[in-house]
């Protein structure tokens, strides 16, 4: 009877078998490793580090957003950074942000241990970039931990001519509280005020007696000072009030019946004798403008026409001569804003001061 021939060994499907296996090891730790990378990306990198202060300053925690590592800053990085090191940190809040939207990280680099996150987005509107400086703050178990190198934190130096009050992104601040001279600030001098970038800030003044369009100044560079000038004018009420303080003085003016009215504008000299006393009116009221200068306000100088009537007796031959006659002169005046919110306006002439 004929034996059955042997089977021969399953080497080949053994070995096809641990190919499948190695192939779908190679696979999971390629998976694993892309996985760890995005992880990484997402969470743990520098740029998830910038992106996430970014999205504090989108949500509007600014509390929040100083926190991070790196932000705060000392006197002596302002200073090395060419910052007033007084700066006030009063706009450092909710109050004072615009809206920060479609933050996009562009791009990182790394060179000697600080990596440069450059990230574009829209401030209030306005599309900007910037690039922060980040670095390894140690370790949170096997993840890194990061800090800012150089805070994101910037100034802007505000002249400010005309006002005292002003606001930031409609939240309002005095001069007094944001400056290290406090009520006694010059306003001659600029205010540091230290803001967060990115960030969109418009300086407005809306007072009673002054005002100003918005300035709008974006802070994209992170330890710099930009400066910034605004100007304010005087508002209609303001000047309508001073018109007729003015009015009212040259008026009371008139009611002297001397040809030279006492810490009046206007006077005539005659080089004879009056007959009787003058009369005099306000022919042509000046047409007054208030402009800023320094703490204060001034009317510069404007026509107005006073008339004078007089009767005057010639030294020379007795005669009498009935003078009706218009006195052009000028008026200028001087505004100071006392304590409790009113002006003091002193009118006066070029000629007298």
């Amino acid at each position: 009877m004929e034996q059955p021939a042997p089977r021969s060994p399953r080497r080949p499907r053994l070995g096809a078998d641990l190919s499948i296996l190695a192939l779908i090891g190679v696979l999971l730790i390629a998976a694993l490793g892309a996985g760890g990378a995005a992880l990484y990306q997402q969470f743990y990198s520098p740029a998830a580090f910038v992106t996430r202060y970014l999205d504090l300053l989108s949500a509007g925690r600014a509390a929040d957003a100083l926190l991070i590592p790196g932000v705060a800053v000392d006197r002596v990085t302002l200073e090395d950074a060419g910052i007033d090191p007084t700066a006030s940190e009063a706009l450092l809040r909710q109050a004072a942000l615009a809206p920060l939207d479609d933050v996009a990280v562009v791009s990182t680099s790394y060179e000697e241990g600080v990596s440069d996150v450059t990230v574009s987005y829209t401030a209030n509107g306005q599309p900007g970039q910037s690039t922060f400086h980040v670095e390894q703050d140690g370790w949170i178990g096997v993840a890194p931990r990061w800090r800012f190198s150089a805070s994101p934190l910037a100034a802007v130096q505000l002249s400010l001519v005309g006002a005292d009050r002003f606001a930031v992104n409609g939240f309002t601040v005095e001069r007094g509280q944001v400056s290290a001279s406090g009520a006694g600030a010059d306003p001659a001098s600029a205010l540091s005020l230290l803001v967060f970038t990115p960030g969109l800030y418009s300086v407005t003044v809306d007072t009673p007696i002054s005002e100003s369009p918005g300035v709008s100044i974006l802070a994209d560079a992170p330890l710099t000072a930009t400066p910034v000038d605004v100007t304010a004018t005087a508002t209609k009420e303001f000047v309508d009030i001073v018109q007729q303080r003015v009015e009212e003085f040259l008026t009371d003016c008139t009611t002297q019946q001397v040809l030279q009215p006492t810490a009046c504008p206007f006077g005539y000299e005659v080089h004879n004798r009056i007959e009787d006393l003058p009369t005099w009116s306000i022919a042509q009221q000046p047409v007054v403008a208030v402009e800023p200068d320094g703490r204060s306000w001034v009317i510069p100088a404007t026509d107005a026409v006073a008339h004078i009537e007089v009767d005057i007796r010639s030294l020379f031959d007795g005669s009498v001569e009935h003078v009706s006659e218009d006195v052009p002169f000028q008026v200028n005046g001087t505004i100071t804003i006392l304590g409790d919110g009113s002006a003091s306006i002193r009118v006066g002439s070029p000629q007298t001061g």
